[in-house]
């Protein structure tokens, strides 16, 4: 928050927790994300056209999950109904920079991406290299059985159910 000092300077003022928390439980996640309590895998299926604005909603949704999560989850992204990919390297690269700064000195964890696209492979490379060395293990994978097995769950669970 920017706030102006007895001089008339301005001042980033960083507020505490308390003041940033809100009511979290009544925010409804994002349809195409499910949490698997049991795998302790949060599993995101985006469809259609993948932009800034739908990445940055499940990102908000993500980083409350990992504030109220008592121990860390793994992630799979299912990217296969992806039509479109509206995405610039410079927006891949400035979150994958944010998520590898803003989960530093945690637990480790596994986010497993599955593609089916040349374009999802080429930005979840971006994000790999660029978490590389953190505690986000980020791998890619064209086959779902190898993503659960890396994953340490059943290939059903990453399959939609409906």
């Amino acid at each position: 928050m920017l706030k102006h000092t007895k001089a008339g300077e301005r001042a980033l003022v960083c507020r505490e927790r308390s003041d940033l928390e809100q009511p979290t439980f009544a925010m409804k996640p994002p349809v195409e994300i499910e949490f698997v309590e049991e795998a302790r895998l949060l599993i995101w299926r985006p469809r259609g056209i993948l932009n800034e604005a739908a990445v940055n909603k499940v990102l908000v949704d993500l980083l409350r999950r990992e504030a109220m999560a008592a121990k860390p989850f793994n992630r799979f992204s299912d990217l296969s109904a992806v039509e479109s990919f509206h995405l610039t390297f410079q927006y891949v690269f400035h979150v994958a920079l944010h998520r590898r700064l803003s989960y530093a000195g945690r637990g480790p964890i596994k986010s497993a991406f599955y593609v089916t696209h040349p374009e999802a492979a080429h930005l979840v490379k971006i994000h790999a290299l660029l978490t590389d060395l953190s505690p986000l293990r980020v791998e890619m994978f064209e086959e779902r059985e190898a993503a659960a097995k890396w994953l340490g769950v059943p290939v059903e669970s990453l399959m939609l159910q409906g």
